[in-house]
């Protein structure tokens, strides 16, 4: 008998086969591929990783012409399999075993892999075993080797509804506003059914900052003083819409040597804590770090494959009474967060707290074994510290907050001063990720009287919405049911990616031009509601509610309806979006006579032309690599416009244009010490 062990990766697989060998595992290579073999109780186990999926859709050969192949034909016509991996399935099909186990991770596309490995292998996916597992520790590999079940065709199914549906819609609309646009090669525009929704939603908020008119208004605050202490007060009517009103509070407070406390409150607040980690939660603190949503989720799959997290796709936020709570805390006494580990482990009793979203597949992220900053290090001990603070945080007692809320007559106005002291820090001790800031008043009494030391007007302006940042986007996504747990932070890359967004999140011209044609001519593909829809329905092929084939069917049925209506729609969104290419050109305004000053390519140099040539000859000269952004700014030496040149990998920086530039010059002379 040999069974083979079919990995969703090499590290998974080197590491269940450790596991299971209890360390006696022989690995082979193939050319660049690992097999671990070994046996047990007289059988041997062949186990392997892949990378992956190892077999992609794609259209046949004879529709992969943009220009002349027709969209409807492209919508109705069945993709094909390609395999990407060769070198992999090679070693997959040479092994022949007499019974398969599929050891990928338990999901969606998890579930599809292990499928496609069948059908490479040709094997029945009805005498397959599954082992599902949501760690790769000891306990949870031999819990699934103990007890293997079968593979969720339903779940590898909407896998498949997924991987059909995303190809067709992003082909059609891709090639429709690509050659529509006259935005071919390299260049090309794309929209997917999930990206340009996820877009839309940076693009409007983006609308409402710029179209936010500020209201003035007026605080009017006084600064107190008792023994010695010094606080501060606001008062009562904060905020003033009326300056007049403003200056008249002023003025009576200020004509005040002495305030008197009219009442004092005092208050204990509990603060519970946080929720267990699922993915969106985990991703939307991991961007406050300084990482990028799919950094982040890079970072946490090692972290899994390499056995010190469980799984970290996850929509969980209770955890499952199978995990033996004070055993992971145990396992954490030998790292770096011992201390912290023991506190929590004096407690006769773990109870953890339970977040809104209850699921059976997968627990919430959490720590599974001790780790040290030196044996991590890096990004790699910045986010497994996050997520094992985390788990002791959802361990420990409350935090206590004592806040005191006092009521002040100055001069006939009503003021108010709150003071907030944390009492105990309870789980904030394991978790300082969020900030509390304490506000600490003298000891005051009901009819005592403060010293007033000044009292001011501050004129301020309301503020716009803020700018979504990854993490926020992610939660506003969930929300939305835009995408899933595994797929949102690769869609935020792939829209910076494809030039549609800069840092901070701020949408590009084309970015604007292509949501805003699309809102005037196809407004259902902007919108989260046709993408929540499609999603509802691939999770009913989970369920077994309904087939792919209905799914798929559907859909294709809805874009085929989005497409007739753009195709009546083709000179608008042509002028629409040129005019956007041309917007995204620009980068000044030409010193010479005034025109636009644009990024021109005419043959394999590019440069910045104005457009007023023939008649003006200004131009300038360009680094030919990375994308150039205009600044807005000119040099403040010579005038010439300032650019951003943005590469990938490397920090972006500024230049200005005139090479000729005086500045220039001096940087030089720096340079050679001159």
């Amino acid at each position: 008998m040999t069974t083979l062990v079919v990995c969703e990766k090499a590290n998974a697989a080197r590491r269940i086969a450790h596991i299971l060998s209890e360390g006696k595992a022989e690995t082979t290579r193939y050319g660049r591929v690992a097999v671990h073999r070994f046996r047990r109780d007289g059988e041997e186990y062949v186990v392997m990783g892949l990378r992956g999926h190892v077999v992609a859709l794609d259209y046949p050969k004879e529709l992969n012409n943009w220009r002349r192949t027709d969209l409807k034909t492209l919508v109705t016509s069945e993709p094909v399999k390609v395999v990407t991996a060769r070198h992999l399935v090679s070693v997959l099909q040479r092994i022949r075993p007499t019974r398969v186990v599929i050891a990928t991770d338990y999901d969606r596309e998890g579930e599809l892999i292990g499928l496609e490995a069948l059908e490479l292998l040709s094997w029945d996916k009805e005498k397959a075993l599954r082992w599902k597992f949501s760690a790769l520790t000891g306990p949870e590999i031999w819990s699934a080797f103990s007890n293997p079940s079968h593979l969720d065709a339903g779940l590898a199914y909407a896998g498949m509804a997924r991987q059909i549906i995303d190809l067709v819609w992003g082909a059609a609309l891709t090639r429709y506003i690509s050659t529509t646009s006259g935005k071919m090669g390299r260049d090309f525009l794309s929209i997917g059914r999930v990206q340009s929704p996820t877009l839309a939603l940076v693009v409007n908020r983006e609308e409402e900052i710029n179209s936010f008119v500020p209201t003035p208004y007026w605080e009017v605050r006084a600064f107190l003083e008792k023994e010695g202490k010094r606080f501060r007060a606001a008062h009562a009517s904060n905020p003033f819409f009326e300056e007049i009103k403003a200056i008249r509070a002023r003025e009576r407070a200020a004509g005040a040597k002495e305030g008197r406390v009219v009442s004092l409150e005092v208050e204990e607040k509990r603060q519970r804590p946080p929720s267990p980690y699922s993915t969106t939660l985990f991703l939307a603190d991991a961007t406050r770090l300084g990482l990028s949503a799919e950094r982040a989720m890079e970072i946490a799959e090692d972290l899994y494959t390499n056995g010190w997290i469980s799984y970290p796709r996850t929509d969980n936020t209770v955890y499952p009474r199978s995990i033996n709570l004070r055993r992971v805390v145990e396992s954490l006494r030998e790292g770096d967060l011992r201390e912290e580990a023991e506190e929590i482990l004096k407690q006769k009793t773990l109870r953890p707290t339970r977040g809104k979203r209850e699921t059976t597949d997968h627990p919430p992220i959490y720590p599974v074994r001790g780790a040290t900053r030196e044996r991590l290090g890096g990004n790699r001990w910045k986010v497994y510290e996050l997520i094992a603070r985390r788990f002791l945080a959802t361990l420990a007692p409350d935090a206590v907050a004592v806040v005191t809320h006092v009521s002040l007559d100055i001069g006939g106005e009503a003021f108010k001063a709150e003071g907030r002291i944390l009492r105990e820090r309870g789980w904030r001790r394991f978790f300082h990720y969020y900030r509390f800031e304490e506000v600490d008043l003298p000891p005051l009494s009901v009819g005592e009287g403060v010293s007033v030391s000044r009292v001011t007007k501050a004129k301020k302006t309301t503020r716009p919405p803020p700018r979504y940042n990854q993490g926020s986007l992610i939660q506003e996504m969930e929300r939305l049911n835009l995408g899933t747990k595994s797929t949102r932070h690769e869609i935020i890359a792939k829209l910076y990616e494809r030039g549609y967004l800069r840092k901070p999140m701020v949408p590009t011209p084309t970015a604007k031009a292509l949501i805003g044609t699309l809102r005037e001519n196809a407004e259902e593909i902007t919108r989260p509601e046709m993408t929540a829809r499609l999603e509802e329905e691939m999770d009913a092929i989970a369920r077994g509610e309904k087939t792919l084939e209905e799914v798929v069917g559907d859909s294709r049925a809805m874009l085929l309806r989005v497409l007739e209506h753009l195709e009546s729609k083709r000179d608008e969104v042509r002028a629409s979006m040129r005019a956007a290419a041309l917007e995204e050109k620009k980068v000044g305004v030409c010193p010479l006579c005034g025109g636009d000053l644009v990024v021109m390519q005419p043959g394999k140099k590019r440069f910045v032309g104005c457009t007023n040539y023939p008649g003006c000859r200004q131009t300038y000269p360009l680094p030919q690599q990375g994308r150039v952004v205009a600044t807005g700014r000119e040099c403040s030496v010579c005038g010439a416009p300032v650019v951003k040149i943005l590469r990938k990998g490397r920090r972006p920086w500024e230049i200005c244009l005139n090479m000729g530039c005086p500045s220039k010059k001096k940087e030089g002379k720096e340079k050679d010490g001159n």
